[in-house]
């Protein structure tokens, strides 16, 4: 049986187009030829290339109600990642958690009626817990077009209703530090496939819609020039990049350890990542923005990056704020 590098690095060669969703753990990785994706359990929509029909308009009575964990349950987690930090065992790591949701929507459904650059729905057939799975994801993960490649990584996100929410977000010493780490760590990951690397932008503001708010969020651009022969090693490329750093932090390896032993649960899907190869260009996303149905209910997973500077408090807020499905 072929490894996930093996089998993406053969379609790369052959320059066949193809679709892949890679859980954060890589136990369960998902790839079809792009002309065989299962349409019965897969539906996909990557900035317009999608495999079914769309916008379908939302319905004023839907509702999302959501139940997060107590702050005490978080406060927890956020304390074995804090010490870590205090002992400089991690510059960065990125916490999440689940928050129980109840809606009348299907996953099906809030997949047509999300807003997302990144979207996917899939019915799972395995032996996890969990059955479902829906993402609406707004974070690239990277682009490769014309032997170019760029990483798009989040940090920092605000209620754009808050007095002089722009300036406040820019101007906090603690989104400027984690942001500046990420950027710091995904130049680093592009230069293990990369000839050349730089940022082409520094913290720049995008909005983010959601059922009851406008949140805004941070990103920079850091962009890349790849050999040209890049598709023969489609697999060992993105592999080499994986986990997506914006989702992990920072140094990677010793990170993850941290986050397994503060999250004590495996991710699965959640912070993966989804993505099409169109046997010339790639496009992938970070899976955040994430649903899950399990056989215990319904739930949505979000997190945010936790550094020595951060408090407890507002980083719980974060999370919950995370909590929301873009649909208005």
């Amino acid at each position: 049986m072929k490894t996930i590098e093996e089998q993406l690095n053969i379609w790369g060669r052959e320059r066949r187009p193809c679709l892949f969703v890679l859980d954060f753990e890589l136990r369960r990785p998902l790839l079809w030829p792009l002309d065989e994706v299962p349409q019965d359990s897969v539906w996909y929509n990557l900035n317009g290339i999608s495999n079914t029909s769309e916008n379908i308009s939302a319905s004023s009575d839907f509702y999302f109600h959501k139940f997060p964990l107590s702050f005490q349950e978080f406060d927890q987690k956020f304390q074995k990642v804090h010490r870590e930090l205090l002992a400089g065992n991690s510059f960065l790591t990125n916490l999440t958690a689940r928050t129980r949701v109840e809606t009348n929507l299907s996953f099906q459904e809030i997949f047509q009626r999300s807003e997302a650059k990144y979207k996917v729905w899939l019915r799972l057939s395995n032996d996890s817990d969990v059955e479902e799975i829906v993402c609406f994801s707004p974070e690239i993960f990277v682009r490769v077009q014309d032997d170019f490649i760029s990483s798009y990584p989040m940090k920092g996100t605000l209620d754009a209703a808050l007095p002089n929410a722009r300036e406040h977000l820019l101007a906090d010493e603690k989104e400027r530090y984690e942001h500046a780490t990420i950027v710091d760590l995904i130049r680093n990951d592009l230069a293990q496939v990369t000839i050349e690397r730089w940022v082409e932008r520094f913290r720049y503001i995008d909005e983010v819609q959601t059922h009851d708010k406008t949140l805004l969020q941070v990103s920079s651009e850091i962009k890349g020039r790849l050999p040209e022969n890049w598709t023969d090693a489609l697999g060992t490329l993105l592999l080499r990049l994986l986990p997506a750093g914006s989702i992990t932090g920072a140094p990677k390896p010793k990170t993850v350890e941290i986050i397994q032993q503060a999250e004590a649960e495996p991710r699965g899907y959640y912070t993966g990542i989804v993505g099409i190869f169109d046997g010339k260009n790639l496009d992938t996303g970070v899976m955040i923005r994430f649903l899950e149905q399990t056989s215990s209910g319904t739930f949505f997973r979000s997190g945010g990056g936790i550094t020595f500077r951060s408090e407890s408090r507002k980083e719980y807020q974060e999370l919950i704020d995370k909590v929301y499905v873009p649909i208005w």
